[in-house]
Order: structure tokens, then C-alpha cells, then sequence
């Protein structure tokens, strides 16, 4: 693929809706989309893809029964710790980091999250960045605030000043956003990064979604034509 997208970002939605249509409960369906996401990262690595962010829990996610938070925080930290898990990391060369509100996990999972940064942070293949307890408004109001804090002058904040200061900082501004699950909307993820995204949207439900939807999307990506407002 010629002009594949150097930096996606994901929407995993329809875990829950999956479990559901198969009389599973909500973390059975988490699982799997789990299990489809680290999938997922490794056929972005195949297509050339260098950058994935994707959407694990957001800020308004915590408003879900505490079961079910819980069930997604136990998941997360199995997840990222995972023996196999680490072994394929190091072995493909991926570099994983977590962008959100790191002090609102438990401390186990920061404890966790720490661990699987400090080991892949000299990978240089595929950078997945997994977006926990994130929002768009939410990364917009601490790249301000620390910006306040260090007393920079109004004239000197510039839409380049605050974009180092954003939980992306130092990474490009995502080139193909993939939402699957059936919704057409933003849900506050990436507003900021997003602004000159192509988007692509997919009915299937995440662990439905598969390395031929994955080709689809990027040979869709390939045909537009990028104008940045132009």
C-alpha cells in the first residue's frame, strides 16, 4: 500500500452490543475486544502504519456501573502485563504509553502502567498510544493550565505552543480516524489532533472487525485527497 496512513486512530466500539447479540455479559465482550486489538496493532505494523491511538476508556466512562469499570480497570492491567503480551512487544519492536488522567486509575494499574512504558520505551516500530480516562476537552484544559502555570505570556500561546503541551505531544496529528460500532461522531477523542483527520466509519461491532475491514479502510484513506482546509 502506497500511501498508507503514518499515524491511526481507533474507535473500538461494540464490545458490549456483540456480547449482547450472543447473550454474553459486557467483560466477556471487552475480552474480545481485547484480544482484536492487539490483533490490530500488529496488522498496522504490516500495512506500515507507525502510530496507533486508540480508545480504551474515556473520561465520561466512569459514569458505567462500578462493576463494569472495575471489570475494564482488572482487564487493562492483565492486559498490559501479560506475559505474551510483553514478549511480542519487545519482539516486534512496539512502544507502548498511556495518555489520560493516569492519577484517577488504581494504584495497581499505575503501578502496571509504568512498568510496560519504562520496558518498550526504546521501540521504534509501532508506537501504540492507548487512551485511558482521556477526553478531547479534557487534554485541551491541562495543556492550558500548565501553560498557566509556567506563567507564559498570552501573546506567546500560539496553536504550536499548545499542542506540546497536549498528551500527544511530539507525535503528528492523526492522518485516518477509524470509528467501528455504527456511530458517526467524535465522542470527544482527539478534537484537538483530530481537526484534519480523514474519517472512516465501519457498522461492524469491534470483534467483528477484521485485518480485510482494516485494508478497506486504508484503501479508502489512499483514494481521498488531503487539503488541510486548502
Amino acid at each position: 500500500m502506497s500511501k498508507a496512513p503514518y499515524h491511526i486512530v481507533l474507535f473500538p466500539d461494540g464490545n458490549r452490543r456483540w456480547a449482547k447479540k450472543r447473550g454474553l455479559s459486557a467483560p466477556e465482550g471487552h475480552f474480545e475486544g481485547y484480544k482484536n486489538l492487539i490483533n490490530f496493532c500488529y496488522w498496522c505494523q504490516k500495512k506500515g502504519v507507525r502510530i496507533l491511538t486508540a480508545f480504551g476508556f474515556s473520561t465520561e466512562n466512569w459514569g458505567r456501573t462500578k462493576k463494569e469499570v472495575n471489570s475494564l480497570m482488572q482487564l487493562f492491567e492483565k492486559g498490559l502485563f501479560d506475559k505474551k503480551n510483553i514478549e511480542d512487544f519487545q519482539k516486534k519492536q512496539v512502544k507502548v504509553k498511556i495518555i489520560g488522567q493516569k492519577e484517577k486509575l488504581p494504584k495497581s494499574l499505575q503501578k502496571v502502567i509504568s512498568k510496560i512504558e519504562d520496558l518498550t520505551k526504546n521501540n521504534r516500530n509501532l508506537h501504540l498510544n492507548l487512551a485511558v480516562s482521556y477526553g478531547g476537552r479534557w487534554d485541551i484544559a491541562q495543556a492550558l493550565q500548565q501553560i498557566v502555570r509556567k506563567k507564559i505570556p498570552t501573546a506567546k500561546i500560539t496553536e504550536k505552543l499548545i499542542e506540546k503541551y497536549l498528551s500527544t505531544a511530539g507525535l503528528p496529528d492523526p492522518d485516518l480516524i477509524i470509528r467501528v460500532g455504527g456511530e458517526q461522531r467524535l465522542s470527544n477523542f482527539v478534537l484537538w489532533q483530530g481537526a484534519y483527520s480523514e474519517l472512516y466509519f465501519s457498522k461492524k461491532y469491534w470483534p467483528e472487525f477484521s485485518e480485510k475491514d482494516l485494508d478497506k479502510a486504508i484503501e479508502e484513506y489512499e483514494i481521498r485527497s488531503r487539503r488541510f482546509g486548502n
